[in-house]
């Protein structure tokens, strides 16, 4: 499931590269749609910005 909403993939940290789960926001409406992906998501101030899009 991660893949698909690409929330796993290669990342990088401190000059190491490996593959593992990558913070993304998916925002998923009533119909199941996708209504918008956050991707490489920063924690602060992150739920701000999406509250005031919804």
């Amino acid at each position: 499931m991660q893949k698909k909403y690409d929330a796993w993939g290669e990342k990088k940290l401190y000059g190491k590269v490996s593959i593992g789960p990558i913070r993304t926001t998916v925002v998923i409406g009533e119909k199941g749609k996708i209504e918008k992906i956050y991707p490489k998501v920063k924690v602060k101030g992150h739920v701000a910005v999406v509250l005031a899009d919804l």
